[in-house]
């Protein structure tokens, strides 16, 4: 008995964003991505099911090291808590991962971002004129003092205008007593350096032991 056989031709059409291969002589159609457009990389760590990896190094709520587990019933460990898994080393082998809160770990690690900006350390600037008074000289000391405390560094410039150019050695004599006052509270980083009409030097705060 003679059997007639399909052989379905195949046709491809090509677009910007996906292939499409068509089948003129049967029955499916099929549709496929081109290029990495599904592989766009996920901010943060990947959390429930965004972990698709058989199994992992389970971390439990309360910091307990439970070995090697399957993933999903990590999953089921999590859901019971009524928390997350999430993974915490991807680069493990397998990747570490724990239960916890993740939404209040979010919140904690954005307070200690914040936190951070507002404690990094910065450069301040005082200045001082060549022939500054006492009382002056001491307020502007307080705040070299108070950025210093805040873990700052300070560059205390003398300035120099005019005939005052050619007294530039009590400039560098200025600079010589704020060392020594400062001598408590902060240390030297750069020395006296000219810099066009300015003499200064920066002060780090002093090492913490």
């Amino acid at each position: 008995m003679k059997t007639n056989k399909k052989y379905p031709l195949f046709l491809h059409i090509y677009s910007s964003r996906a292939v499409f291969k068509i089948s003129l002589g049967g029955d499916r159609i099929n549709r496929g991505p081109r290029g990495n457009n599904n592989n766009k990389r996920e901010v943060g760590p990947r959390i429930n099911r965004q972990i698709r990896i058989p199994q992992i190094r389970l971390i439990d709520q309360e910091g307990e090291q439970l070995g090697v587990v399957e993933t999903a019933k990590a999953l089921e460990l999590a859901e019971e808590a009524d928390l997350d898994l999430v993974e915490v080393a991807p680069n493990g082998r397998p990747p570490v991962c724990r239960i916890m809160d993740y939404g209040k770990y979010q919140y904690e690690q954005s307070k200690k971002a914040k936190k951070g900006r507002q404690h990094a350390s910065q450069l301040k600037e005082i200045r001082m004129r060549v022939r500054i008074s006492d009382h002056d000289y001491q307020f502007k000391m307080r705040h070299v003092e108070k950025f210093l405390t805040q873990r700052h560094k300070v560059r205390v410039a003398v300035e120099f205008r005019g005939r005052e150019n050619a007294h530039r050695n009590m400039g560098r004599e200025l600079l010589a007593r704020v060392e020594e006052d400062l001598k408590e509270v902060g240390q030297i980083e750069t020395l006296a350096r000219d810099e066009g009409r300015n003499i200064f030097i920066i002060v780090a705060p002093k090492s913490q032991n």
